[in-house]
């Protein structure tokens, strides 16, 4: 299974990006072995991921996510499960 994830930075930016486990991506962000993006904004804090059938799937929706304004992807996190296209789920992650 491939997913989109994003995480929320120490700042309170968004960073969106691709991973097969995106538990295990956050813990690498953490442990400073992340984006370069994420290295100075630690800690993260796993916020949102979405399944996706297939890698191609998968960047492609992380494109469209890294696209979005900040307004949007917050207003994505607010919405409650939903299905999207292509039987894909997405899945708000409680934040801590």
């Amino acid at each position: 299974m491939h997913f989109v994830y994003m995480v929320r930075c120490a700042d309170g930016t968004l960073y969106t990006g691709y991973a097969r486990n995106p538990e295990a991506r956050a813990k690498a962000h953490n442990a400073g072995r992340g984006a370069k993006y994420t290295a100075g904004r630690r800690p993260v804090s796993l916020v949102y991921a979405e399944s996706c059938l297939s890698v191609g799937d998968a960047l492609r929706r992380e494109r469209q996510l890294k696209r979005h304004t900040r307004a949007q992807k917050e207003a994505l996190l607010r919405r409650p499960d939903s299905p999207g296209r292509s039987g894909k789920r997405r899945k708000p992650v409680a934040e801590s």
